[in-house]
């Protein structure tokens, strides 16, 4: 990003703010070695990490258990362009610790289609970046408070 570009970077700690505020994200890891990106429901645990809670047998359990995963959220006013976008980047593990698996059924993200045996994927918040679309002029010369 450049000065005046029209956005500014988020902190780690605005970004995970943000973050808590929707409900919805986007899960990108890698299937048959191209990316693939699935919208999912998600919470945030005590130290920043992205929790998922979805069927023991899904590919994605299969697919991104051990991998390195990227986790997207953003909010977007298409009519007053403005919004923000974070980017959480790190490993993606199964619970697999009972006394954490039971912490998280209480206290986790409920899954939106309930399945038989439900675990819960944490994603280590590695990296967290984000911006913001802010009003101003642009480093191209365009005036967006028009």
């Amino acid at each position: 990003m450049y000065p005046n570009d029209g956005f500014r970077e988020l902190g780690r700690q605005e970004c995970l703010r943000l973050l808590a505020k929707v409900p919805i994200g986007r899960i990108v890891f890698t299937r048959r070695a191209l990316p693939a990106v699935l919208p999912v429901n998600f919470g945030l645990d005590g130290d920043g990490a992205v929790l998922l809670r979805t069927s023991a047998a899904s590919e994605l359990v299969r697919a991104i258990d051990g991998a390195v995963v990227a986790f997207e959220a953003d909010e977007v006013d298409a009519a007053r362009h403005s919004g923000w976008s974070v980017v959480v980047t790190g490993a993606a593990t199964v619970v697999t610790d009972p006394a954490e698996h039971e912490r998280l059924a209480r206290t986790g993200p409920v899954s939106w289609v309930p399945a038989p045996q439900e675990v819960f994927l944490r994603i280590e918040p590695e990296l967290v970046t984000g911006r913001e679309l802010v009003g101003g002029r642009t480093l191209y010369g365009v005036d967006l408070t028009a």
